[in-house]
């Protein structure tokens, strides 16, 4: 094979999640990056170790990365030789995704710059080394990407996605009622069919 196809997860997912696309890319080698990296600023230094690992194996790569696996990817790989990319439900502005938790959880940032991490009840962890980082390091993406959205999904706004795909040249779908996490039969199969249709 000449070319392969790397699979980047997102939170609580792992690089095995990669069989689905197997089938969808019959003429490449299709790859899960096993990585462990939990902040961009990890990943920076592991991503792009992994990647050329895959890629002087290849002429081409390219990469599905789904959610946070997404804003890894950008923050990570924007200089590396990708040939095309497909984001599923992609966090595009950490900041902005932060703030917004900030709000659900009632926190000002004052808070947060002097208690550096605060847990949420929805789960996450807020922390302001992850803010400034954001703050400090926006996306700059060149790479032709094609983008899968959910209509319903409750991470991204709608606004946030549109004014990325604008600056970064994207293509994007969307999915009526879709979610942040693509896992029913019927979410899955209209995934597919993106993934078919922008792999021509």
């Amino acid at each position: 094979m000449d070319k392969a196809v790397i699979y980047i997860h997102g939170k609580g997912g792992n690089a095995e999640e990669a069989i689905h696309y197997k089938p969808l890319f019959s003429n490449c080698d299709v790859i899960g990056l096993d990585y462990i990296a939990q902040f961009p600023w990890e990943a920076k230094e592991e991503f792009p170790l992994l990647f050329n690992s895959i890629y002087r194996n290849y002429k081409t790569v390219e990469v599905i990365a789904n959610s946070i696996g997404a804003y890894f990817a950008i923050n990570a790989l924007s200089n590396q030789q990708i040939e095309k990319a497909y984001f599923i439900s992609p966090v595009v502005d950490m900041e902005r995704l932060i703030a917004d938790m900030m709000i659900w959880a009632n926190v000002t940032e004052d808070e947060l710059k002097e208690k550096k991490e605060i847990q949420t009840t929805f789960g996450e962890t807020l922390s302001w080394d992850y803010l400034c980082y954001a703050r400090e390091n926006p996306i700059i993406w060149e790479i032709p990407t094609h983008i899968l959205y959910g209509e319903k999904d409750n991470l991204t706004a709608y606004g946030t996605i549109f004014e990325f795909v604008q600056r970064t040249n994207s293509t994007l779908s969307i999915m009526k009622n879709g979610e942040h996490w693509f896992h029913t039969d019927e979410q899955m199969k209209f995934l597919d069919e993106w993934i078919i249709k922008s792999s021509k």
